[in-house]
């Protein structure tokens, strides 16, 4: 008859079946809190890379905005001091057009008063010319009277001498007490009268008429230095402001510029403070959570140990405890043909399982000859083992597979992190050397303009001495001349250089003589004054110049000065900016090369060998069947 499994031996056998589940499920937990221990890391290290990396964008964006604030600062002081400038040179511009709008309308009424003038005098002299009597006899009242009120008006001009003066009024007085008495009774007392003092009247009219043509080539001459003068100085406040308003134009467009950076960089900062405050709150709830995990599988390893053991604890107490398992229900029966049948299909399934190991051999040679039930101990235990090592190979093939993709995935990741800052370092590199350059040209152009200056300065330092030693030159020789015709004025004062008709020539002073000698005097005074008002127009001219290119070298040079020192600022940015690239780049090389490191460790382990996973899945199956099967036939 069958032997039946016995109540007790079926309690031990779920008891070994609870245990095996107990342990299957602890190293499924096992395997998976392994992976939820690594991505905690990962995810940990991640955060706080990350978390470093926008501390260190903060610090970068607070440095430049504190650069922006301070250069906007110092560019709205420039544009305050410059509309100021540009105001004042624009009024002072203004003003000096009215000046000379109204020096140009004095002296247009001048110049026309002192045309008349001439004209009235040329004419006076054409009149008296024609004979001295003929002037006091003239019957035409309405034309003395006209050459009366011109000459009354003449010698009120300032440049007319108390002794032409006094000529002129005594010639009116003897005119108007004449055109009171009836001429054509007393002709002869009325020729005396004005024969006595003729020729010196002509010769008065005619010096009035040359002191009036003097005054108005001196006037012309004095408008013609205004003029010039003011054109000059309207050029200088011209180009001033030309320059000013350029440069203001600069200054506002940079200052703009540099509020639109601020402004970006304002924003950037908020939303990378923003990121940081996320990635500090999800890597502190990360910490807990991971924390939490990883009690909670400490507490679950020792539950497990403990159930594990108080499961082992009542096999044993079972085991020791009964001594019969079976209940037979034949005692004198120990082998049958059943049995044998039993022997020959069990030994044949093993026969066709292709396995040489040790084990197995064993089995087949207990299978032969050997009890049920220690065939039935082997099989069990043989299936065990080859569940335990699909199971394993299974978490083995599962954590390979998963390891590999992640490490490879980072490895991908990395890599791109790598060339972004190699590129970022590249660029960095690049600017900072296109700074340097364009640095080390604007400081060789201003050199050049130093060297242009000084050389100018020279220039102009001897150009001063030059026209110092002429002027005084000029100076003192017309005082000296001027001196001369004092002393021959003097000496010829005693008597007129004009000689009465009448007169018989003598060997005294020579008047002609004289007053050809005053002439040329007077001519040679003339140019050299000439030649002194010229010199100083040139050398103020020149002075006015330099003023210019020195004062626009002063602009040029404090702008060179400004942009040199901005583009410092900006070389010191981008090489903390490349230090932190480079580090960035370093501390990306070592994660890299722990990620490869890892991968080459991985391989022993993961890589395939010569049968692969799916045909050693199936030959073990196999095994397991026809295991299970040879089982079934030793309980049936």
């Amino acid at each position: 008859m069958g032997a039946k499994v016995s109540p007790v031996q079926k309690v031990i056998e779920l008891l070994d079946e609870l245990k095996g589940k107990v342990a299957g499920d602890l190293a499924a937990e096992e395997t998976m809190m392994a992976e939820y221990s690594k991505w905690c890391d990962s995810e940990a290290n991640e955060k706080e890379d990350a978390i470093k990396s926008n501390k260190r964008t903060i610090g970068d964006l607070q440095a430049e905005m504190a650069d922006a604030s301070a250069r906007i600062g110092e560019l709205s002081t420039e544009v305050e001091d410059l509309a100021g400038k540009i105001s004042s040179s624009e009024s002072e511009l203004a003003d000096a057009t009215k000046i000379r709008s109204d020096e140009h309308s004095a002296f247009a009424a001048s110049e026309s008063e002192l045309v008349d003038t001439v004209d009235s005098l040329e004419r006076a002299i054409v009149v008296v010319g024609r004979g001295q009597v003929s002037f006091l006899q003239s019957r035409d009242k309405d034309e003395m009277k006209k050459y009366t009120m011109a000459l009354s008006k003449i010698i009120e001009s300032n440049w007319v001498n108390k002794q032409d003066k006094a000529a002129v009024q005594s010639l009116l007085q003897s005119s108007t007490s004449d055109g009171d008495e009836d001429l054509s009774l007393q002709p002869q007392a009325s020729a005396a009268a004005y024969s006595s003092q003729g020729g010196g009247i002509l010769d008065t009219i005619k010096d009035m008429k040359e002191k009036a043509e003097s005054t108005l080539s001196d006037a012309r001459a004095e408008e013609m230095k205004a003029a010039h003068a003011f054109a000059l100085t309207k050029q200088a406040l011209e180009t001033e402001l030309a320059t000013m308003k350029k440069r203001m134009s600069e200054a506002t467009t940079e200052k703009s510029g540099l509020e639109e950076s601020k402004a970006s960089a304002e924003e950037e900062l908020a939303a990378t403070e923003k990121t940081l405050a996320d990635d500090e709150k999800y890597l502190e709830e990360l910490k807990q959570s991971c924390s939490m995990k990883a009690a909670e599988w400490e507490t679950r390893q020792k539950d497990a140990a403990g159930e594990m053991a108080a499961i082992a604890k009542a096999k044993e107490v079972l085991v020791s405890g009964v001594k019969v398992f079976l209940q037979v229900t034949s005692k004198t029966q120990t082998k049958d043909n059943a049995d044998d049948a039993k022997r020959q299909r069990v030994v044949s399934l093993l026969q066709n399982i292709k396995d040489r190991s040790y084990f197995f051999s064993q089995l087949k040679s207990t299978a032969r000859d050997g009890p049920f039930a220690k065939i039935t101990g082997l099989i069990e235990g043989m299936i065990s083992r080859l569940e335990k090592e699909a199971a394993e190979e299974a978490d083995a093939k599962s954590f390979c597979d998963a390891e590999t993709k992640k490490s490879k995935a980072k490895q991908a990741e990395l890599t791109a992190t790598s060339d972004k800052h190699a590129v970022r370092i590249e660029k960095a590199t690049a600017t900072i050397a296109q700074l340097k350059e364009k640095i080390k040209m604007v400081q060789e152009q201003m050199a050049e303009m130093d060297a242009a200056q000084a050389e100018a300065t020279a220039l102009r330092t001897k150009e001063t001495e030059e026209f110092a030693k002429a002027s005084k030159d000029y100076k003192d020789s017309a005082e000296a001349i001027a001196n001369a015709i004092s002393v021959l004025e003097a000496y010829y004062s005693g008597g007129s250089f004009v000689q009465s008709k009448q007169a018989p020539e003598l060997g005294g002073k020579s008047g002609d003589i004289a007053s050809t000698i005053m002439g040329m005097m007077e001519v040679a005074e003339s140019d050299f004054t000439t030649l002194l008002a010229e010199s100083e127009a040139q050398e103020k001219a020149a002075q006015t110049a330099y003023d210019k290119l020195k004062k626009q070298n002063a602009v040029t040079r404090a702008a060179n000065v400004e942009d040199v020192k901005g583009m410092e600022t900006s070389v010191k940015s981008e090489e903390t900016a490349l230090l932190n690239y480079k580090e960035d780049y370093a501390t990306t090389g070592k994660e890299l090369d722990s990620v490869l490191t890892y991968l080459d460790k991985l391989k022993p382990q993961c890589e395939t060998k010569v049968m692969s996973y799916a045909e050693r899945k199936a030959k073990r199956e196999e095994e397991i069947e026809g295991l299970k099967e040879a089982l079934e036939i030793l309980s049936a």
